[in-house]
């Protein structure tokens, strides 16, 4: 399966690296805390409601270039109607070492394995980066076998825009009537409160980065030329 990492080997954990996006880690939290949280073993697929503040606060930064993120992070929100109009709502994360399945592939593999053609499933992502071609076909083929599931993926980063297999890759996502678009600030705000970890009996307010909206309308720039 193709490496969703464009400089890290997935065979080995990811160091943190010198800096994102020009700024040095220093300027994160605690630079030693969050290298340790970031390294998790190989082969492992992690499955959870919140995930850790730091995770978060580095995995979805929506930088430029994703030096050291050798990780997919995906939150879902999965709506299921029945015939009768009632719904049933579900949320969590999944992330992934890349050695593995990709958490877009574990996503179909352990949250919906299968489906009953008899209600709707409305099913919404918001993943760290876009998917890799692999990925994206694994999509492609569950959404046109899959003709009652409805799939938005929102996404911080795209993944190796420039290889023309990964533009190929989401033009026919679209194609599959999968509706993909860039997270914009707000989106970040979202998952920072549905999905991350709070202080008990307190909710911190979600602090942008500098340049968050800058680097939004940079990748959105980048997918409507894609898709086009």
């Amino acid at each position: 399966m193709a490496q969703k990492e464009e400089a890290t080997a997935a065979a080995a954990p990811a160091a943190a690296p010198a800096s994102q996006n020009g700024e040095d880690l220093e300027n994160l939290d605690d630079p030693e805390k969050l290298k340790e949280l970031i390294e998790l073993p190989p082969f492992e697929i992690v499955t959870g409601e919140r995930l850790p503040v730091n995770f978060f606060k580095f995995q979805f930064r929506n930088v430029e270039y994703s030096s050291g993120r050798n990780k997919t992070f995906l939150c879902y929100v999965v709506e299921v109607q029945s015939k009768g109009g009632q719904v049933q709502a579900s949320r969590g994360y999944l992330e992934d070492e890349h050695a593995a399945a990709h958490a877009e592939e574990a996503f179909f593999n352990t949250i919906l394995p299968a489906f009953d053609p008899a209600l709707r499933y409305n099913v919404t992502w918001y993943v760290s980066s876009s998917p890799c071609a692999a990925c994206a076909d694994r999509i492609i083929k569950t959404l046109n076998k899959t003709k009652n599931l409805r799939l938005l993926i929102l996404v911080g980063r795209l993944f190796m825009w420039e290889e023309p297999e990964i533009q190929a890759a989401l033009r026919k996502l679209k194609e599959a009537g999968c509706k993909l678009r860039i997270m914009k600030p707000q989106d970040f705000e979202y998952i920072w409160q549905n999905f991350v970890e709070q202080e008990e009996g307190e909710s911190k307010a979600f602090e942008p980065w500098e340049d968050i909206q800058e680097n939004f309308l940079y990748y959105e720039e980048k997918l409507a030329d894609i898709l086009k």
